[in-house]
C-alpha cells in the first residue's frame, strides 16, 4: 500500500508573510504546492510556475488540480474574514496569518465559519515557533528559575512600508500579547497602556503595556515604529534567574541569581537581594520557525498524534484581539481594562 500523499497547500495574497510560505509550500517535502492567489500578480517573483498563480480564490478552487487541503489566509487583515469564509465552505483547512482578524466580531465570524464547515484552522503566530522561545519555554516549565515574576517583551524598529490597515497594537503587538499569555502560562486578566502617534498617521505607532495574567504574574511590552535600530528580545525573569530571548538571531541566555553571604550581619543579609551570577548561552537546532509552523498545521490536518500542541487555536487567537481591543480602550481612557 502506498503511503498517504502530503497534503496540497495554497497561499492566498503574495505580500511579506505570504511569499515565504509559497517558497516554503514549494520547497517543503511534507507538503505539496497547490498555487497561489494574489489579485495584483506575484511582484516578489514566489511563484516558480506560472500556471499555478491565480487571480482570486474562486479561480485557485475551481482550477483543474481541485481545491487544496489547505490555504494559508496572508491578506491584509480586513481581508480576513470573507477569504476564511469561502475557503472553509469549499472544505479547505485554513491557517490565517495574525491577527486573526480586525476584530473581536470579526474574530468570532471566521470561527463560526471553519466550525460550521468541520474544517481545522489556526491562526500564524509564527513567534511561538521561534527556537530560543520554545526553549526558553521549556525550561521555565522545567522549573529552571523557579517561581516567575515577570514576562517582558521589547519589539521595536523601523516603521514597514507594508501596512497600511491597522496601528502597533494590531500588527505587532498580538505576537507579545500571545507570547505574555504562552509563557506565563495563563490568560491575560488586566492591561493598562499608553499609546502615541508621532508619524501622521491614523493609527498609533507605539504602545506602552503593563498588566497581569490569570495566574497573578506580571508582564510588560514595548512596542513601536520609531526605533531606528529592530530588536527583538523576551524576558522571562524568575527567583533563580533570567531567561532571555534574542529572537531575532534564535539566542537563548540565563542569567543565574548568585546569592551572596553577609556572614554575621542578619540586617543587611534580610535586605540582600540577589546578586550577578554567571551568565550562560545555549546551543540551539534552528529552524526556520514558518517552517515548523507549517508543518504543525499539516500534521494537525492529518489527525498526527499530539499535533494541536504545535498551532495556536481559533480560540487563542481570539482571545489575543480582545486583548489588543482592551489594550487600545486603556490607552483611550486612560483606565485599567480587566478582561
Amino acid at each position: 500500500m502506498a503511503p498517504p500523499q502530503p497534503p496540497r497547500g495554497a497561499v492566498v495574497g503574495l505580500g511579506m508573510m505570504g511569499r515565504h510560505h509559497a517558497r516554503i509550500l514549494q520547497s517543503n517535502p511534507k507538503m505539496r504546492f497547490a498555487g497561489a492567489v494574489d489579485p495584483g500578480g506575484d511582484r516578489f517573483g514566489a511563484v516558480r510556475d506560472g500556471a499555478l498563480l491565480y487571480a482570486s480564490v474562486d479561480e485557485l478552487l475551481s482550477a483543474p488540480g481541485g481545491a487544496p487541503d489547505f490555504a494559508v489566509i496572508a491578506v491584509p487583515t480586513e481581508e480576513h474574514v470573507p477569504t476564511a469564509r469561502a475557503l472553509a465552505e469549499a472544505g479547505v483547512h485554513v491557517l490565517v496569518e495574525k491577527p486573526l482578524a480586525a476584530t473581536v466580531e470579526e474574530a468570532r465570524v471566521v470561527i463560526d465559519a471553519v466550525r460550521a464547515a468541520g474544517v481545522h484552522g489556526a491562526v500564524g503566530h509564527v513567534e511561538r515557533c521561534n527556537p530560543a522561545l520554545r526553549a526558553l519555554r521549556e525550561r521555565v516549565q522545567d522549573g529552571q528559575i523557579g517561581e516567575v515574576y515577570l514576562v517582558a517583551t521589547e519589539r521595536v524598529g523601523p516603521f514597514p512600508d507594508r501596512i497600511r490597515d491597522v496601528g502597533v497594537v494590531k500588527d505587532l503587538a498580538t505576537h507579545d500579547l500571545d507570547l505574555v499569555r504562552w509563557l506565563g502560562g495563563a490568560p491575560i486578566e488586566r492591561v493598562a497602556a499608553q499609546t502615541q502617534h508621532r508619524m501622521g498617521r491614523e493609527h498609533e505607532d507605539l504602545v506602552l503595556v503593563t498588566g497581569r495574567l490569570g495566574n497573578g504574574r506580571a508582564f510588560n511590552a514595548m512596542v513601536d515604529w520609531l526605533t531606528p535600530t529592530k530588536v527583538r528580545r523576551t524576558r522571562v525573569l524568575g527567583e533563580g534567574g533570567m531567561l532571555v530571548a534574542d529572537t531575532l538571531n534564535a539566542d537563548l541566555y540565563f542569567y543565574a541569581n548568585a546569592h551572596v553571604p553577609t556572614v554575621g550581619w542578619p540586617e543587611a543579609a534580610a535586605r540582600r537581594g540577589v546578586a550577578e551570577g554567571d551568565m550562560t548561552r545555549y546551543a540551539l537546532e534552528r529552524r526556520e520557525p514558518l517552517a515548523v509552523e507549517l508543518e504543525a498545521f499539516c500534521a494537525l490536518i492529518a489527525g498526527e498524534d499530539g499535533a494541536t500542541g504545535g498551532v495556536v487555536s481559533l480560540d487563542e487567537g481570539l482571545e489575543t484581539v480582545a486583548v489588543a481591543e482592551a489594550v487600545l480602550e486603556s490607552a483611550r481612557s486612560g483606565e485599567t481594562c480587566a478582561l
